[in-house]
């Protein structure tokens, strides 16, 4: 994640709205998917603030991790980028979105169905993809719109998916009084979107002719489709007091 600001201080709200809708329009496909009980528009707010207030902490932990690795490693080095995609760049986004994720949602009364981990972890990163989104749009026209609209967000909403596919599942375990098994699936929670994250950024840069980051991306959007509408349709309770009822 890079932060370009524009050179002017008005606000263009055409670009604005062109960088903010898709992110609007992905948070309304997975919120209607949820089935069983609705997350209120009080925690869903609080949600995407937490994805914005997150995108600033990666940008701090970016920027300094970056400063340390130009000191330490060379820029021609073939272990430079992967280290920047998959380490600094992918666990300070990821990781600042689990932490606030965690910090608002994990004992919520709210959070009560699996499915919420999926509604939760998406709405915190599309939260962090709209406000990254508008500095890029702002600084480099309705072009970037496009095609971050089709890229970026997406992505992110994807790694968001996976997040809370096993976030949700963790939470499951808790209930069940299942500590180990709920700290291996709140693990796979960061750990694999942040690899996905790395991927993404990786062969976004090393691929030239786009074909392979075209495949993957292709390839991530319907595994995140299918995620979700799966999620959605088996989709439980998952209070101590459901499991009591079983």
């Amino acid at each position: 994640m890079y932060y370009y600001y524009p050179t002017y201080f008005g606000f263009d709200y055409f670009l604005i709205g062109a960088a903010v809708i898709p992110a609007i329009i992905l948070m309304i496909r997975v919120y209607k998917s949820d089935r069983l009980e609705r997350e209120s528009p009080a925690m869903l707010w609080r949600l995407v603030r937490a994805g914005i207030f997150s995108s600033l902490i990666a940008l701090v932990l970016e920027r300094i991790s970056e400063m340390i690795l130009n000191f330490t490693v060379s820029m021609e080095s073939p272990l430079y980028n992967i280290i920047l995609y998959f380490v600094i760049v992918a666990f300070s986004e990821e990781g600042a979105k689990y932490l606030l994720l965690n910090r608002r949602t994990w004992n919520s009364p709210e959070f009560n169905c699996q499915y919420d981990g999926v509604v939760y972890a998406v709405f915190v990163s599309l939260g962090f993809a709209m406000w990254e989104n508008i500095s890029y749009v702002l600084s480099f026209g309705f072009g970037t719109a496009i095609i971050r609209a089709l890229t970026a967000i997406p992505g992110h909403a994807c790694f968001g998916v996976f997040m809370g596919v096993f976030y949700g599942i963790a939470r499951k375990y808790e209930n069940l009084d299942r500590r180990k098994t709920a700290r291996f699936f709140r693990v796979l929670a960061l750990i694999l979107p942040a690899l996905l994250h790395g991927l993404y950024d990786y062969i976004a840069t090393e691929d030239a002719k786009n074909y392979v980051f075209i495949g993957f991306v292709v390839i991530l959007f319907l595994v995140s489709y299918i995620l979700v509408g799966k999620m959605s349709k088996t989709d439980q309770y998952i209070t101590k007091r459901s499991w009591r009822e079983l």
